[in-house]
């Protein structure tokens, strides 16, 4: 499928490229460890960074496309990520989710790997996200062998759904002793996410370093801030 530009899939190739890049030049990706993804629900198929590949060499055409309903390739010339399964599943589960980024950030990673979730300490991390950035559950033996990818992202799924959260209102989870994903209703908006994930873990790390038995914040001032920016009572920045 090519939107009559001779690139197929021009769209969500570029949205992918531009992510990545964002994510890169962030400071958020060292070597080449992170991915980022674009998805076109409406054509069943989602864009993302060719595996290994440094960042320096990239372009649009090079990302790949995937099915989401299938995980195959279905345009490119590379390998996909190695984490392209991970983002097929929750692509395929939740179809809010219109670009996932994979990084190994320093203190977003630093809690992962402490399998500790984010507390919410301030408005800032409650501008972004409504309560604790989550820890999902390690996979067991026996998924690691059958599809690590697969079925982390699997995981990331289950605990949404077992924990009752809104993948849009939490856009973000650490896989212990792993990384983040976070996510968004577009690649540019995942990227956001990402960034800000970033920064509340930073901040949430200091803030229990000068007291470690600071309170979270008081729910009604994290909701408050949460809605200010999100849903329909929203009236942070400008109409429209």
């Amino acid at each position: 499928m090519s939107d009559g530009r001779g690139l197929p899939y021009r769209a969500i190739r570029e949205a992918a490229y531009e992510a990545n890049m964002a994510i890169y030049r962030s400071g958020l990706i060292v070597l080449t460890w992170g991915n980022a993804s674009a998805a076109d629900h409406g054509s069943g198929v989602f864009a993302i960074k060719p595996s290994g590949v440094s960042y320096d060499e990239l372009s649009p055409h090079m990302m790949v496309v995937v099915g989401i309903g299938t995980g195959e390739v279905v345009d490119g010339e590379l390998r996909p990520s190695s984490d392209t399964a991970t983002h097929q599943r929750i692509f395929a589960s939740f179809r809010s989710v219109g670009g996932i980024v994979h990084t190994h950030s320093t203190f977003a990673t630093c809690y992962a790997q402490a399998a500790t979730p984010i507390p919410c300490l301030g408005t800032t991390h409650a501008d972004h996200f409504a309560g604790p950035v989550p820890v999902t559950r390690h996979p067991s033996a026996e998924e690691i062998a059958a599809g690590y990818e697969a079925a982390t992202g699997d995981i990331i799924v289950e605990h949404f759904r077992a924990n009752e959260l809104d993948p849009m209102h939490v856009p973000a989870v650490l896989l212990p002793h792993h990384g983040p994903f976070a996510w968004g209703d577009s690649a540019a908006a995942a990227v956001e996410n990402a960034i800000a994930l970033e920064a509340v873990a930073r901040m949430a790390l200091y803030t229990r370093t000068i007291s470690d038995g600071g309170p979270p914040i008081p729910r009604r001032l994290q909701q408050k801030h949460f809605t200010r920016k999100h849903g329909s009572a929203a009236y942070y920045g400008q109409p429209g």
